[in-house]
């Protein structure tokens, strides 16, 4: 039986606009399991990156509630959830927010050392794994202007889990990257699944949408579809491919 790591119940978002309501999430149940690769699909305005930043604390719900750790999310105070966001979740997005004036081996560095929990040695040699682990050592000294835009989002990956997060949240993650740089990303985050890594992802992309173990699909702020699906492995990509988008065309997407 899986665990949950993170729970929704009734969780919803809406806006005030024109003495109206407009909802972008309306009563979500969901369970996020550990050690799966679960990822969010659905059209544009769905409420994808809303049902994210929710689930992550990034944004606050409107009703509802987001349990982790028995706390929940939607009434935590916001030192609470910054403490909270560095401590056991990390966040990649597609705009990877790298500091421009740091090098790369700094950008994944400084995560480390805002976490209390870690001491400057354990920072470091964390960091310096994390350079070799994800092919970036040639570069290390480089700033995010002078590499390429996969490179930048290969450091983005290693600064969001160089505090070993309990839940890795990538929003749109390769939507800016070409394919080759978009494959290095996601056999990236493949190879961190399978290490044990929990991952929440969002995405328009089919091929990224191929490496989950569990496919949702949001629409007008619902989830009305799930999926299912084994270990990705390479050699099944055309098959699951053939299936994933048999799924999606009966949800009319």
């Amino acid at each position: 039986m899986k665990n949950i790591i993170l729970s929704a119940k009734k969780l919803s978002k809406s806006f005030a606009h024109n003495g109206g309501q407009i909802h972008i999430l309306s009563q979500i149940d969901f369970d996020l399991y550990q050690n799966d690769f679960t990822v969010i699909m659905g059209t544009s305005g769905s409420g994808k990156s809303t049902l994210l930043y929710a689930l992550s604390g990034m944004d606050r719900a409107t009703a509802g509630q987001v349990i982790y750790n028995d706390n929940n999310l939607v009434t935590m105070n916001e030192n609470s959830l910054a403490k909270l966001r560095c401590n056991d979740f990390g966040f990649v997005f597609q705009s990877m927010h790298l500091i421009s004036n740091l090098t790369i081996y700094e950008n994944i560095a400084v995560a480390g050392y805002l976490n209390k929990n870690n001491t400057s040695k354990s920072t470091c040699m964390r960091a310096d794994d994390l350079i070799s682990k994800m092919g970036l050592y040639s570069i290390k000294t480089h700033l995010p202007s002078q590499v390429s835009g996969g490179e930048q989002q290969r450091c983005a990956i290693a600064r969001a889990v160089i505090n070993t997060p309990k839940i890795l949240f990538a929003d749109e993650p390769t939507g800016a990257l070409n394919r080759k740089n978009t494959n290095d990303v996601l056999d990236l985050l493949t190879n961190l699944n399978k290490s044990g890594q929990s991952i929440l992802m969002v995405t328009h992309d089919i091929r990224a949408a191929l490496r989950s173990t569990r496919l949702l699909y949001l629409d007008d702020g619902k989830i009305i579809g799930e999926l299912e699906l084994p270990e990705y492995k390479p050699e099944d990509e055309k098959r699951r491919e053939v299936q994933v988008n048999a799924w999606l065309n009966s949800l009319e997407w």
